[in-house]
């Protein structure tokens, strides 16, 4: 079982959130949210705010699957950035002229799974191979 959450027009460069994001990618959630807690990025208060509502959309999926899911078995399957839009300003310069600043902003989505999602990817990648 697999869930995701996405967070959207997060006020920083992707480049700045990437790097808080590739610490935590196939990581154990619990672990996860311990490395984004003593990140001392901004970034990393919203990754782990992604990172949480994502886990709790894999509870409420459990529970209505009528399943019990062991908080210490999910993992992060998935997490990636993509680029937001940039709003452009302008910002007063010497001798009259205008220097162009891009304000960049990203979107964040973070896949959580189970172990039994990694079963079945890995047994559909065997079959496609042979």
């Amino acid at each position: 079982m697999q869930a995701r959450a996405l967070k959207r027009y997060i006020p920083s460069s992707p480049l700045k959130m990437k790097i808080v994001i590739d610490q935590i990618r196939g990581k154990n959630a619990a672990e996860a949210l311990i490395i984004l807690r003593f990140t001392p990025k901004h970034a990393a208060k919203v990754a782990e705010q992604t990172l949480r509502s994502a886990i709790s959309n894999l509870n409420v999926k459990a529970e209505l699957a009528e399943t019990t899911i062991n908080d210490d078995e999910v993992f992060v399957k998935e997490v990636y950035v993509n680029q937001g839009p940039s709003m452009r300003r302008v910002l007063p310069a010497p001798m009259g002229r205008a220097y162009r600043i891009k304000k960049r902003s990203n979107h964040l989505t973070i896949v959580v799974a189970t172990p039994e999602v990694a079963d079945e990817v890995a047994l559909s990648d065997n079959k496609d191979t042979n």
